[in-house]
């Protein structure tokens, strides 16, 4: 690919600038890095090492991604710097993502890492390095319009990561460039084979950012006092004990650990065997609230309240919009009420396992506006 071929999330045919590259290890990073020194711009990466708790555990793969960074910033011929942030990600993030687990909530670390950690403390590090701008490798666009900038959509619908940046302000948006937003993730994996990246097969990242690959359970109860108690389902007949209330979050199927319940002279089938789904948290008493089938009427919700609102620029009023409840679903038809601090969101159809903790993002086509954490879900 020519530097006259780059896609504009590259900054082709723009002026040349220095800018700091956040290589995680994986291909999207290293993918972005190589695109922005095609066209012409001088390019340092930076290998952003957040947590280190657990730096000798099976788990940790921190060691291993700086590895693979350190190789393809040799393979571009670039600079890498290794920065150590796992103290300000303790204090910014981790210590909120405890709080919001013990107060039974489910939260979305990704979200404040990117806030807090990635367009924060290495944005501020880019800076004091002299870069004009940072890079990194998600998968989102920003564009610059009447003097604003937005925060728009990845242009694959399958890898999309806005709804992780909907905090981010404009004093980080103007600062930032997302070199593959423009791309499908196949073209990535091709370019990355085609200049013979050590990493171009390396398998994408899953989970929460620091946690890596490791048990989630194992992980939190290191972490988190908890207290067993009883599973029930909607009628109040025990089926089950949890292990504490904070290792189970709403629409759970799996590791529940119970069976279904049969009415005497029920006939077969008859959803009897449908499997469970974890639909309430009662924190007063201790109890994890279960019912069978995908569509019960308690794991659907109308409506929705969030708080801790950010928005990318000036907050939106009433109105039509779309709507993220959770990463991965399509947009949902949303009517929005501001309130005092609090947004609300009501939706013609009804959304599944709405979980307090987790972000309300809000679209307007493929603009990202921001959004805020879901406080409550109304049936």
């Amino acid at each position: 690919m020519s530097p006259s071929s780059l896609p504009p999330g590259a900054l082709a045919g723009g002026p040349k600038q220095r800018l700091v590259v956040g290589l995680s290890g994986g291909v999207d990073s290293a993918v972005s890095a190589w695109l922005l020194k095609q066209a012409g711009h001088e390019v340092v990466g930076i290998f952003m090492k957040n947590w280190e708790d657990d730096d000798d555990s099976e788990y940790c793969s921190s060691n291993i991604d700086f590895v693979d960074a350190a190789a393809v910033a040799d393979v571009i011929g670039i600079e890498i710097e290794h920065v150590n942030f796992a103290a300000e990600y303790k204090d910014r993030v981790f210590a909120e993502f405890l709080r919001e687990y013990q107060a039974g909530r489910t939260p979305n670390p990704d979200v404040l890492c990117n806030a807090e950690i990635k367009f924060k403390a290495f944005l501020d590090h880019a800076m004091r390095l002299g870069a004009e701008k940072i890079a990194t490798g998600h998968y989102a666009r920003v564009r610059d319009v009447a003097g604003r900038t937005q925060l728009l959509k990845g242009l694959d619908p399958l890898k999309d990561q806005s709804y992780f940046l909907h905090r981010l302000h404009q004093a980080q948006l103007r600062k930032t460039v997302f070199p593959v937003g423009d791309l499908p993730k196949t073209e990535v994996r091709r370019i990355a084979e085609e200049i013979g990246l050590p990493n171009a097969r390396k398998k994408d990242s899953t989970g929460i950012c620091f946690i890596g690959e490791r048990p989630f359970r194992e992980f939190l109860n290191r972490y988190l006092s908890h207290q067993p108690g009883p599973i029930k389902d909607e009628r109040g007949r025990k089926v089950g004990e949890h292990v504490g209330l904070s290792f189970y979050t709403l629409g759970q199927r799996q590791g529940l650990g119970i069976g279904g319940i049969k009415e005497k002279g029920a006939p077969r089938g008859g959803g009897a065997h449908e499997p469970w789904f974890v639909a309430r948290k009662d924190l007063e008493t201790n109890t994890l609230v279960v019912v069978q089938g995908h569509d019960h009427p308690l794991l659907l919700s109308r409506s929705l309240v969030a708080q801790d609102l950010s928005w990318t620029d000036t907050p939106p009023d009433f109105g039509g919009f779309g709507a993220k409840t959770r990463y991965r679903q399509a947009d949902a038809a949303c009517a929005l009420t501001p309130g005092s601090g609090t947004i609300r969101l009501d939706f013609p159809q009804p959304q599944w396992a709405v979980t307090p903790g987790q972000s309300a993002v809000l679209y307007d086509g493929e603009v990202c506006l921001g959004g805020g954490v879901i406080s409550e879900a109304i049936a």
